[in-house]
């Protein structure tokens, strides 16, 4: 890296840094530390060791008080303002994009905690068990996250996700109307309103309460996944010699049952794309596309009315095989064929980017770690392991990588890919060497005693 381009680095790093601090408000030096020290853990398994961090200048106290008044509950008069300054503040780290979309990506993540008796609004939700056999269920709460997913060419095709929303599913919701309400703001907001935006999710986004919300917004296009035994119809079009009938007219024409085969019709679209593994091995994709097709809709959303393009993704081997069971997508939008079926793949194949923001939270920002009676306070944590990985992700560029003994890998390979992990392990260093916006705390609440050679008057 030049000169020219670690000044610019350093600058894009600090107006960040600015930024953020501008837009926290209570005990705003107590929470850039606590940011600070959780970017930069190492060796930090509760949230109460963090006070033990260099950069963490304070007392274990100030941590907890901290987190508490992060963030207003969400009844407060000041609560949306203040997720507006930080939503602002995250957005301006994206670079802007060369593609003529921005890509957007939603998902949600469980908090589980099945052993805090007195929290409050804990419900069933989905959790991955490692036991054969069991369920995949616990108890605890769940979390919608909205993230942007920068162009690969600016990540080196590192799998950065920056989060711009994150907010707790209530009990009494689906986490499709949370994430309904996330992306009315995002949509409405004008940092996004030059280009067309791209919405990945997977296969729970593919409802109609959440597609059917969606589609109102002209200037974006909804990329999901759906299960293969969805069953679709073509749109229906009248010959325009056949006479018109009395009654409702026909919407729906021929059945398509993904799990059928014999009711598909031929593609209007197909494309095979060649790559590689990262292991050598030769691989083929083919892209499917079946235009105006039509879902079954509800009182409230007319899904006859919205037209989209159905995708089968299938891959193959050099002798043909398919070696994994074929995906199926749905493109739906006014604007979808601004689109190609390759451009569609290839946006959702960046929708996983996000799975690695959520392992690397767990395992490194401590996300789910902090064990609070209090469901505002587990809130207010789980919004400042979103903003820490944001400063993970502003500090990308300076970051070098400083290799252990045993990684002989890092030390001989000159074009290493700058990782979430390689930026934590150098991220005290940069604070160190650049500064922070937060003051040297004073011990307040003791007398530093008498003056030396102070007399009583008699």
């Amino acid at each position: 890296m030049t000169k020219n381009e670690t000044a610019t680095s350093v600058e894009e790093f600090l107006v960040w840094r600015s930024n953020l601090f501008q837009g926290l408000k209570a005990r705003k030096e107590t929470i850039i530390e606590l940011l600070d020290a959780l970017s930069s853990n190492q060796q930090a398994h509760s949230v109460v060791e963090l006070s033990l961090n260099p950069l963490f200048r304070r007392d274990y106290n100030s941590l907890y008080r901290g987190i508490q008044e992060f963030l207003p509950t969400q009844t407060d008069p000041n609560y949306e303002q203040r997720i507006e300054t930080l939503f602002s503040a995250v957005s301006r780290t994206i670079p802007p994009t060369s593609k003529h979309y921005n890509l957007f990506g939603i998902d949600t993540t469980p908090c589980p905690r099945r052993f805090a008796g007195t929290l409050a609004d804990k419900t069933f939700i989905h959790y991955p068990n490692p036991i054969k056999g069991n369920k995949p269920i616990n108890i605890g709460h769940c979390y919608s996250v909205v993230c942007a997913l920068p162009d690969q060419i600016d990540t080196e095709k590192v799998p950065w996700a920056v989060p711009l929303s994150g907010e707790r599913v209530l009990s009494k919701h689906k986490g499709v109307n949370q994430g309904n309400q996330q992306l009315k703001k995002i949509w409405q907001s004008s940092l996004f309103s030059d280009k067309l935006s791209v919405l990945v999710a997977d296969s729970d986004y593919s409802q109609k309460d959440f597609i059917g919300e969606q589609v109102k917004h002209e200037d974006v296009v909804t990329i999901t996944r759906v299960r293969s035994d969805r069953v679709f119809y073509r749109q229906f079009i009248r010959d325009p010699n056949q006479a018109k009938t009395s009654g409702h007219p026909r919407w729906y024409g021929d059945k398509f049952d993904l799990k059928d085969d014999q009711t598909w019709t031929e593609p209007d679209e197909v494309h095979h794309v060649p790559f590689t593994t990262k292991k050598g091995r030769q691989l083929t994709v083919t892209i499917s596309g079946w235009k105006q097709m039509l879902m079954r809709g509800t009182k409230n959303y007319k899904m006859n009315n919205h037209p989209f393009t159905l995708l089968q993704i299938v891959v193959r081997d050099q002798e043909r095989n398919s070696i994994w069971k074929p995906m199926w997508l749905i493109v739906i939008a006014s604007r979808r064929d601004e689109l190609s079926l390759v451009d569609c793949y290839q946006c959702y194949r960046q929708r996983y980017d996000m799975e690695h923001l959520f392992r690397f939270g767990k395992q490194r920002l401590l996300m789910t770690s902090y064990l609070t009676p209090d469901v505002h306070h587990e809130e207010n944590w789980f919004k400042l392991t979103l903003l820490s990985y944001v400063n993970l992700w502003a500090a990308r560029k300076l970051a070098v990588v400083l290799p252990r003994d045993w990684e002989q890998y890092l030390k001989t390979n000159k074009s290493i890919k700058i990782t979430p992990s390689l930026v934590q392990r150098d991220f005290s260093r940069i604070i160190t060497t650049l500064g922070t916006f937060a003051k040297f705390p004073k011990r307040r609440g003791f007398s530093s005693g008498r003056i030396k050679g102070y007399k009583k008057a008699p």
